[in-house]
């Protein structure tokens, strides 16, 4: 019996050694997930306000930091800081709260990445706002921190008004009232300037050149024959920051060409048996899609019309030149534009 309870008290210290030596059958840390299932950190996390409130976008992850496809996101961590101005510093650690909790779901809509969303209108006047975004495939496997957006919220201006827009050749001028007043009403408390914003289809417009001062706007980085889109922002100067304000209607146009061709040159016009042949140089100009020729007897102040080939042709023959008169005739050029412009008339020339 001796022997027996010393192999058993024996026993039970090798069994408590290998316990004390195998660490148990816990975690001495938090567990670390595995690269193949941990998101890429979003990196176009952006902010759009205006009267309404804030709208942030950013784009679902679609690989693990591994680079592998991911299929889904479980949900997103959406961190806030809120910092009075008057207790702003610029150089301390940004004091984000604990994170609102947002679904995910799949990753891709149609072969397209999904784009999330999150809207607030509960924004505090005089406050700078500070956001940034995780997104997570399980409670314990996160991504990175994502690019961090932050703005300062006052009450904005209103949306310009009586927006306008005037297309001409190789731009569109757009013109607009200046706002004077806040969205309650009151006068505006500083300065107020303007972004214009253009797209090609309707929408995600982008921001058309830097804030303007003045109420109107030229934009002559524009093609011809395209339809261009536009919206303008009013911006309130406040405490050193840009605040955002109200946005307008938007409005549309197309840039017209309405450069017509240089003048014809080398017209010359010849009488022969079958009619009076008329010649002329052919146009330098690409552009140029056809040509007119006019006629004009003596004693007519205005020439008449003819007819018109294309510009593949630098000839034209009158079978129906008035016997006895003297006439005059002259060419231009036609381009491609719709409708199309129309040079100055070449100088007249006289069969001969």
């Amino acid at each position: 019996m001796k022997i027996g309870n010393g192999m058993r008290a024996a026993g039970s210290v090798f069994l408590l050694a290998l316990l004390l030596t195998s660490g148990g059958c816990g975690y001495k840390t938090d567990p670390v997930p595995p690269a193949s299932v941990v998101p890429t950190a979003i990196d176009d996390l952006r902010y759009t306000i205006d009267e309404a409130g804030l709208k942030l976008t950013w784009t679902y992850p679609s690989e693990t930091v591994k680079g592998t496809d991911l299929m889904d996101i479980s949900a997103f961590d959406l961190y806030r800081a809120v910092i009075p101005l008057s207790d702003l510093c610029e150089t301390c650690p940004i004091p984000f709260g604990e994170p609102l909790e947002i679904p995910g779901g799949v990753t891709t809509d149609a072969n397209k990445k999904r784009v999330a969303e999150y809207r607030t209108s509960l924004l505090r006047s005089g406050h700078k706002y500070y956001f940034k975004v995780r997104s997570r495939t399980s409670w314990w496997a996160d991504s990175a921190d994502s690019n961090i957006v932050s703005f300062v919220w006052h009450v904005p201006t209103s949306a310009p008004s009586g927006l306008t827009i005037e297309p001409a050749d190789s731009r569109i001028t757009l013109n607009w009232l200046a706002v004077t007043s806040l969205i309650d009403g009151r006068a505006a408390d500083g300065a107020v300037s303007y972004q214009v914003f253009r797209s090609e289809g309707g929408k995600d417009f982008k921001a058309a050149g830097d804030p303007v001062t003045s109420n109107n706007f030229t934009d002559d980085q524009v093609t011809n024959g395209k339809k261009y889109f536009y919206k303008v922002q009013s911006l309130l100067s406040y405490e050193g920051n840009l605040v955002n304000g109200g946005v307008s209607d938007v409005v549309s146009a197309t840039a017209v060409d309405k450069t017509p061709p240089a003048k014809v040159s080398g017209v010359t016009a010849v009488e022969t048996k079958s009619g009076i042949r008329i010649f002329w140089d052919p146009a330098k100009d690409s552009q140029v899609a056809a040509y007119r020729v006019y006629r004009r007897a003596e004693g007519q102040k205005t020439a008449e019309l003819l007819g018109e080939v294309s510009a593949s042709y630098t000839l034209f023959v009158d079978n129906n030149a008035p016997a006895g008169t003297r006439v005059y005739y002259s060419v231009t050029a036609l381009d491609q534009a719709v409708p199309a412009n129309e040079s100055a008339p070449s100088a007249e020339a006289a069969p001969k």
